[in-house]
């Protein structure tokens, strides 16, 4: 799983399935979801679609630019555009399933 910054994040998203996580250290449900999407990110096949970071206070202006007013929050992505926004901790097979959806 990456973890994508300001200079990263559009060449990332730009192809294919993507979903990235919008977190913070100090988050006490986002690090409840990162082991949840680290298993995913394993099983996941490479046409499956991808997983990765975004460290808010890090890249604050991606935070801003996404409307992220809730950590964690989950968008994903397919060919650079959001087509799904999750709020709050989800578990591995509801993200799954949402992935899939898009395939």
């Amino acid at each position: 799983m990456e973890n994508l910054t300001t200079q990263t994040f559009d060449s990332k998203i730009s192809s294919g399935l993507h979903l990235v996580d919008f977190w913070a250290e100090w988050c006490g449900p986002c690090r409840m979801q990162g082991p949840i999407l680290e298993e995913l990110s394993r099983e996941l096949g490479p046409n499956e679609g991808q997983i990765s970071k975004v460290n808010v206070d890090e890249n604050s202006d991606l935070a801003v630019r996404y409307g992220i007013q809730s950590i964690p929050t989950m968008l994903i992505f397919r060919d650079g555009r959001v087509v799904d926004r999750l709020v709050g901790v989800r578990m591995k097979e509801d993200l799954k399933k949402e992935l899939y959806s898009y395939l």
